[in-house]
């Protein structure tokens, strides 16, 4: 037998620069890297105004955790800061291969389980079998209900989103090598383009992946140069995350409905998307195709994960008809790991393969 070999606890690294400590979990498949340590105070009075300043101020945290050589294009991760609203368990930055999301559904659910089991909250009293936990996002509080045993989470997440609306119904959009298309723009804590898949000769369960997202990304594309995007309430809200392909089963049915979202530069999600089935659902509400606490069922194409969402009641965002959707789903850990930096490395801050 090979005898063991005493590492030090880290490897050679640069004094100066901080280990950043990570939790690593994943949704339904879609990763996220949870930072525990490492990354320098994110200052200002709001958490929009923090966001801005780690996108100002401390980018190198996000490229080095989700780019290559640490990460990978699809990584996805977040950073917990703390909230101005007395309400709040914890605030929450989300980073991607781009940049920075306004909500991510995916990442809630799992943020629900580790706010919990990493005590952020007091532990529910004896008994309970589900803690309430208060996130801040960048799109608003959300609330998420964790399944618990003892104090510790023990099964799926569900969570209360941000008043959730349409923002155009039955758009035309002029999409190169696929001409008219018809789009509708939904809003969950970010605002997605929802296209059925057969619009442009694809079936989004069996089609390749990387003819989904170049087709996906080509509407994005189209869309934000020919739509613009408001939100009644914060221009830091007002701006297009992603394309979901679907495969046009709107109306309300036991079965699945399977999607599949691409967001930011390129990224595909590997869970149904917590944000998007947010604003699917307020989609089809809005259309009629399904009613208030009547659960759907919704599927990634890519794992084959499901989430569920319903409408829970009637809101307002603005001057929009809106809902507040419930959505669950089941986080699942991987690991902890913690990252260095050499001074001398020429890619420590990540890089991006196009």
């Amino acid at each position: 037998m090979q005898s063991a070999v005493a590492w030090p606890r880290l490897p050679p690294h640069d004094p100066d620069t901080p280990v950043l400590s990570v939790v690593d979990m994943h949704t339904g498949g879609e990763p996220l890297r949870i930072v525990l340590a490492g990354c320098p105070e994110v200052v200002g009075p709001t958490l929009l105004a923090k966001r801005r300043y780690m996108r100002e101020h401390l980018d190198r945290v996000r490229r080095r955790l989700l780019l290559e050589p640490r990460g990978h294009r699809d990584m996805y991760g977040a950073v917990l800061v703390r909230s101005e609203l007395p309400e709040a368990h914890l605030g929450a930055l989300f980073l991607h291969n781009a940049g920075y999301s306004s909500m991510c559904g995916h990442a809630v659910l799992a943020l629900g389980r580790f706010a919990l089991d990493f005590g952020l909250l007091p532990a529910p009293p004896d008994g309970s079998c589900e803690a309430r936990v208060n996130i801040h996002c960048p799109c608003g509080l959300v609330t998420a209900f964790v399944a618990c045993e003892g104090g510790r989470s023990c099964g799926p997440v569900r969570f209360h989103s941000v008043p959730a609306f349409v923002l155009a119904s039955d758009l035309m959009v002029d999409v190169p090598r696929h001409g008219k298309v018809v789009v509708d723009i939904a809003y969950g804590g970010a605002f997605y383009a929802f296209v059925s898949a057969r619009q442009l000769g694809l079936d989004v369960r069996s089609a390749r992946t990387r003819d989904l997202v170049d087709t996906a990304s080509a509407v994005t594309a189209a869309v934000k140069a020919q739509f613009k995007i408001t939100h009644p309430e914060s221009e830091d809200l007002a701006f297009l995350y992603g394309t979901i392909l679907t495969d046009g089963k709107d109306a309300y049915d036991e079965e699945p409905t399977t999607n599949i979202c691409v967001f930011a530069d390129e990224q595909v999600d590997r869970s149904p998307t917590g944000s998007g089935v947010t604003a699917r659902i307020a989609l089809q509400y809005h259309k009629g195709l399904v009613g208030l606490n009547q659960p759907r069922a919704f599927k990634s194409s890519a794992t084959g994960s499901v989430f569920t969402g319903s409408a829970v009641r009637e809101a307002k965002c603005g001057d929009f008809k809106a809902v507040i959707v419930e959505v669950s789903g089941q986080a699942h850990y991987t690991g902890t790991a913690s990252f260095t930096v050499e001074d001398d490395d020429p890619l420590k801050d990540g890089f991006l393969l196009k």
